[in-house]
């Protein structure tokens, strides 16, 4: 709420509280000239402080009476925790050893025990510190009172997205309490700090930590910390670190400062993990930074300064000073003299190998380089630089890419200089030569892959042009010729120049230019400051004064920019206005600094230089060399522009009035509203597309609460295995839980009932607990009432949100309607939105009025207009553009009251990212493509062997007529239960799945001939219906794909071991309805194709799929293995690059798929058929054979039996009779009587015999 201009009775009221504050005064020496003047305050100067703090809002006295404390963090190797021996640098970039032998211990807990748990090598220490208060007290009296920090740690996404996922990934941590073991303490709770892992994820070498409270305790502001890593040290023989691009000088000279111009800072925005400066004044030195300059090192580069090899350029003098200095994401580039140099670091988890350099390497070595110009932003996986050339290759642009550490120029122009374009392009209008003619800056426009050129050309009189140079068809064009003097904007804040307009005797110097990739403003500067956003139009801003020259601009590419002077003024602009504010010298900052002289501020001093000026998160910061009397040291600060704004707007909005025998002091407040409040905000998520785990500490049992070195090896494990979890959720099947998490503890989730009941009474092992259930994924994450940072939009999709304004008096008029028979009220107040590509992207605006509040609503839609895009991988190729949000007249006159200071209001600007958002994936949709082919085809076979990870689905050769289901059993349960025309019987027969099936049961089909045609059967087409999913993986919603795309049988093979990757030819051959080889494997009876024809296009609604496996085909005659019908394993691959008009994403699937059941070709059935059908008739023959012969040979056997026993049963008994006659023969008569009744016996016993087997005969025949 903006709370400028209050009554006067409550200003007496405060300055009567506060009255001895304007006393102070204070006399200092005088600044040196390259850094902020120290003011010589005077009386009226002091009163100016002391009205600047009776006008502060009577909230602000609340604030005040709250501490100021701030949150400290510290990065600890793991051997280094608790002994208070400093902070450590981030150097190792590797897990450690694993931690298996203490997650081994706890038994009783719901994670797999069975994984690999490695360690992160570094801890974030962390503190809080208050003013004049011990640290140590204040975290044991934190801790006691329920503080516990919470962390949040952001990975900022690689440069490299063909090697490494684009996400925006995020881990939400807790700090842990941890005793200190510096100093021997009995008590319970001694020194002590939290302690949290800090993580490391492949691709990610710059990291935000962003520190808050969770509510208790004392009241401490949130803040953010950059741990980068620093892949610029070495490990020498003695265990220590050593800088590989130089040595480490301890002692900063004030001769390295004092005096010596202010430099810009380059680098590649939001990827350089460790920053580097130069412009010391005759050394080769360079301050180095990898946490923002909030630690730095002083390092003498080992290079060698070979001057002789630079002596054929066109320089008077030589020294040793660092000029240029770019950092990008592993690489450092600076320029000595006209040398250029390059260092890449060593990151191993960035790089595929290791590509660091061993030294600084020289490029360039033949050419004469006057300046390196940065890019600031990286596109299409790698970053840039240019060098601009003097001498022999004047007028060229050495262009350099850095991919994965490994740089490379070329020379720009391909065909001809600029110079040479140029006087080509001029010599129909003017013939004169050009004697003189130099590029002075380059600037990249990644979106366009094109340069703008600032080209300063001399023939009869200089002049300045503004070239545009196409990367891609080598085309040059003059965009502009900056006028010859500054014009004359007589009063006015600004004077769009066409030509017509008068003009000053000041010529118009350009020194450089800036451009914003995200709103297209172009900002050339030099005497003046030029605005365009076409790079045609340009706009003067007439409130930079022409009798100063800018030598760098600042751009926070959010809507604010800085301007450093040539004497080190800083001015300031917001993007989107044409007032140009002084920050520096200027009436606000007297008031500013007074008030922290009285504070007695240590970040500043009487006497201090200004090394740079830098933006980070949208905030303006200054390094400062400060002269103090015993010390001298350089420091970063804030540099407060929104309070000194209003500290300017207040001294120049007030106004003297006499009443009666005394004045009056009175303020005119030009602000339009009072309060502005953001509504309805979507939940951020689905358009920041930040992926958020939750990841909370082992509770342990102690009674004190606090951990170990065992927990927290534990705790770190726990975040090795969640981000190696979340690497690995890339299957190409859709997840029924979209949060990788839950395969940790499913195994074990029925028994977490159990496991919590152990803890809760302090029996579990290793005496800590851990919840497997808060580690999660958070995908419900609210609105902060406050834009997002930027977002991200798909085709068609949009983003609302409203804006509450109070207006600022009584500001409704009463204007007719439309018909003149109606009033409507309109407001004072005017809301005004500015596109910076109006034809990709549409806003919306309704506004709402309510009178009795004197309020204003304000809804407002941004959307996709669906055609400035073309489609991109997830994440990739995005197009940078961007919406501005103003409240008309409000920029540096409004501003809101926070805990933090004033913050100006009214100017919402946000980056959009336009194209496919990261973390969108597509997905087979397992489930329903099975429900719904069960649903078609009226039935479902699965594989013998079921694999939970790869679906199974059963052939169907679409040329052979199904039977029906009862027949269809039938036929593959036996086969000749059809010759016999017998049903199946359950015992006898068994039904069985497919895959069981002898190679016999291919008598159903043979091929493609029509074999059971004459069989009476209804005919259900057998065809397979695939169906996708559109997961979210930031937000976990799914949706059905209901756009087009392309299904190619990519690879395949008979089993998972066997499968190959296919060439170009034969996918054509395999997928493309033109082809004439018979090689299709599959086909479909959509008619749509793409637009040559050569593959079909399907979609949600098609037709679906029937598998051929033609003759020519890799599946085609595939001969079982086994009992087992053949299978075949199909690598498929779904993309809707080109056919797809739903969306911005180039969605590109591979998966396999398992199909079993496969047919046998038409020969090799014909020649098994024949086999079998031989083999059956030989049978049945047999069978034939066998039932007729039988009963003869059954006879002939029996009669043969016969009479075989009758000759054994003769020979017998002769044999046995003829020793007898000899013997018996003196018996005489009695020996003879004997011997008849023998015989007798004999011969009825042999009639019985022949009698039975004469009745047998007759009952055979």
């Amino acid at each position: 709420m903006e709370r400028g201009g209050e009554e006067g009775e409550k200003v007496a009221r405060l300055g009567k509280k506060h009255s001895p504050g304007s006393s102070y005064v204070v006399t200092c020496p005088k600044m040196s000239a390259a850094g902020p003047v120290w003011p010589r305050l005077q009386v009226l100067r002091a009163l100016w402080a002391l009205l600047a703090v009776l006008l502060a809002p009577w909230r602000l006295w609340a604030i005040e009476d709250i501490q100021k404390c701030s949150w400290q963090v510290a990065l600890n190797k793991f051997q280094t925790i608790g002994k208070n021996l400093g902070r450590d640098r981030f150097f190792y970039q590797e897990p450690l050893g694993t931690v298996d032998s203490l997650f081994s211990q706890l038994v009783d807990s719901r994670f797999d025990l069975n994984k690999e748990y490695l360690s992160f090598p570094y801890f974030l220490k962390i503190n809080y510190s208050c003013e004049g208060e011990s640290s140590e007290a204040l975290v044991r009296k934190g801790y006691l009172t329920g503080l516990k920090p919470m962390v949040l740690v952001t990975f900022q996404s690689p440069v490299n997205f063909h090697h490494w996922k684009i996400e925006q990934l995020q881990i939400q941590m807790e700090g842990v309490p941890f005793r200190s073991k510096a100093e021997p303490c009995n008590a319970e709770v001694c020194v002590m700090s939290w302690y949290t892992p800090m993580p490391i994820k492949n691709g990610s070498v710059v990291m935000y930590v962003d520190i808050s409270s969770n509510g208790l305790g004392p009241f401490i502001p949130n803040q953010r910390f950059q741990v980068n890593i620093n892949g610029f040290l070495q490990r020498t023989r003695d265990d220590t670190l050593q800088f590989t691009v130089g040595n480490e000088l301890y002692e900063l000279m004030p001769q390295y400062f004092v005096n010596a111009p202010s430099r810009p800072l380059w680098y590649t925005e939001e990827q350089a993990p460790v920053l580097i400066l130069g412009g010391i004044p005759e050394e080769k030195l360079i301050l180095l930074t990898d946490t923002s300059f909030k630690d730095f090192f002083l390092v003498e580069l080992s290079i060698d300064s070979c001057w002789v090899s630079s002596f054929h350029c066109s320089q008077a003098s030589f020294t040793a000073t660092i000029y240029d200095a770019i950092a990008t994401e592993s690489t450092l580039f600076i320029r000595q003299n006209q040398l250029v140099y390059y260092f890449t670091g060593t990151y191993i988890i960035l790089h595929e190998g290791n590509h660091s350099s061993g030294n600084w390497v020289r490029v360039l070595a033949n050419e004469c380089i006057k300046k390196l110009c940065p890019v600031h932003f990286h596109s299409n996986g790698s970053e840039y630089i240019m060098a601009l050339t003097t001498g022999k290759h004047e007028g060229y642009v050495h262009f350099g890419t850095i991919t994965d550490g490994r740089v490379s120029f070329k020379l720009l122009p391909r065909q001809w200089s600029v110079c040479e374009g140029i006087q080509g392009i001029q010599l129909p209008v003017a013939s004169a030569e050009v004697v003189i003619c130099s590029i002075t800056w380059a600037t990249f426009i990644a979106d366009d892959y094109s340069l703008l050129l600032l080209v300063e050309i001399e023939d009869s009189k200089k002049y300045f042009q503004v070239v545009s140079y196409d990367l891609v068809s080598d085309y040059l064009a003059i965009l502009y010729t900056i006028p010859e003097f500054i014009p004359d904007a007589r009063g006015l804040e600004f004077l769009t120049i066409l030509g017509t307009e008068s003009y000053t005797n000041h010529p118009m110097v350009p020194t450089g230019m800036s451009y914003n990739p995200y709103n297209n403003l172009l900002f050339i500067w030099g005497n003046f400051l030029l605005s365009s956003y076409n790079t045609e139009n340009y706009i003067y801003l007439a409130g930079f004064p022409k009798e100063q020259s800018i030598k760098y601009l600042v751009n926070s590419f959010h809507g604010d920019v800085a301007i450093v002077t040539e004497t080190e003024e800083i001015w300031y602009l917001v993007e989107g206005s044409y007032q140009v504010h002084k920050l520096f010298p200027s009436k606000g900052w007297e008031v500013y600094i007074s008030l922290q002289v009285m504070h007695q501020s240590s970040l500043h001093a009487p006497n201090e230089t200004m090394v740079t000026l830098f933006y980070e998160d949208s905030k303006l910061y200054q390094l400062v060399y400060l002269m103090k009397y015993k010390k001298s040291q350089l420091v970063k600060r804030l540099v407060p522009v929104d309070q000194l704004l209003m500290y300017q707007k207040l001294n120049n909005d007030y106004l003297l009035e006499r009443q009666g025998g005394h004045l009056t002091l009175s303020f005119t407040n030009f602000c339009p509203f009072t309060v502005m409040r953001l509504r309805d905000l979507p939940n951020p998520q689905i358009y920041t597309r930040q992926e958020i785990y939750r990841a909370p500490p082992p509770h342990v049992l102690d009674p004190s609460g606090l951990h170990n070195e065992d927990s927290l090896a534990v705790y770190q494990g726990l975040l090795y295995y969640l981000l190696w979890l979340h690497s690995k959720y890339e299957e190409p099947y859709a997840d029924s839980v979209r949060d990788s998490t839950w395969r940790w503890w499913k195994n074990k989730k029925q028994d977490q009932d159990y496991y919590f009941y152990l803890a809760s009474n302090g029996r579990s092992t290793g005496n800590m607990h851990i919840d497997m259930a808060s580690y999660e994924k958070i995908c419900d994450l609210k609105a902060k009432y406050e834009l997002p940072e930027r977002i991200f939009l798909d085709k068609g999709t949009s983003y609302s949100f409203s804006i509450f304004l109070t207006a600022r008096g009584h500001s409704y008029q009463a204007e007719p309607g439309r018909e003149g028979t109606t009033y409507q009220l309109r407001s004072q107040v005017n809301l005004g939105v500015v596109l910076a590509d109006p034809n990709c992207i549409k806003v919306v605006v309704k506004e709402k009025v309510f009178v009795n509040y004197n309020s204003l609503l304000f809804w407002v839609t941004l959307s996709d207009k669906r055609f400035c895009f073309d489609q991109g991988i997830s994440g990739h190729h995005l197009m940078k553009t961007s919406i501005l949000v103003k409240v008309v007249g409000s920029t540096g006159h409004c501003f809101q009251d926070t805990h933090q200071g004033p913050r100006m209001q009214g100017n919402l600007m946000v980056p959009v990212l336009i194209g496919c958002p990261p973390g969108k994936r597509l997905a087979f949709d397992t489930t329903y493509t099975l429900e719904y082919n069960r649903l078609k085809n009226k039935q479902y076979f699965d594989c013998v062997h079921v694999d939970p990870e790869i679906p199974c689905f059963l052939f169907r050769d679409s040329a052979c007529p199904v039977c029906s289901p009862p027949l269809f059993t039938v036929l593959y349960a036996h086969p000749l239960a059809l010759l016999a025309h017998l049903p199946t019987h359950p015992l006898l027969f068994p039904p069985v799945r497919s895959s069981l099936l002898p190679p016999l049961s291919v008598l159903y089909c043979l091929g493609h001939a029509n074999f059971f045609l004459s069989w009476p059967h209804p005919h259900y087409p057998a065809v397979f219906y695939p169906f996708f999913l559109i997961q979210d993986l930031v937000t976990g919603d799914s949706s059905s794909f209901q756009g087009s795309y392309v299904l190619k049988v990519v690879g395949g093979g008979p089993t998972l071991d066997t499968i190959r990757e296919y060439s170009e030819e034969e996918i054509y051959r395999f997928n493309s309805p033109l082809d004439k080889t018979d090689s299709l494997i599959w086909t479909t009876k959509n008619t749509t194709t793409t637009k040559d024809s050569v593959f079909n296009i399907m979609s949600h609604q098609s037709l679906g799929i029937e598998w051929l496996c033609l003759e020519n085909s890799p599946c085609h005659d595939m001969v079982p293995q086994s009992f087992f019908a053949p299978e075949f394993f199909f690598r498929v691959l779904v993309s809707n690059r080109g056919v797809d008009k739903s969306t911005y994403c180039d969605y590109q699937l591979i998966f396999l798929l398992h199909i079993h059941g496969l047919p046998l070709s038409a020969k090799r059935a014909l020649f098994i058929l024949r086999v079998s059908a031989t083999v059956s008739v030989s049978v049945v023959i047999l069978y034939i054979s066998c039932c007729l012969l039988l009963p003869l040979t059954v006879k002939a056997c029996n009669i043969l039996r016969w009479k075989i026993n009758n000759i054994i049963t003769s020979e017998s008994y002769y044999t046995h009779t003829s020793p007898s006659k000899v013997f018996s023969s003196p018996s005489g008569t009695k020996s003879g009587s004997n011997l008849s009744v023998s015989s007798h016996g004999i011969s009825m016993v042999a009639k019985e015999k022949a009698a039975a087997s004469e009745e047998a005969l007759k009952k055979l025949t």
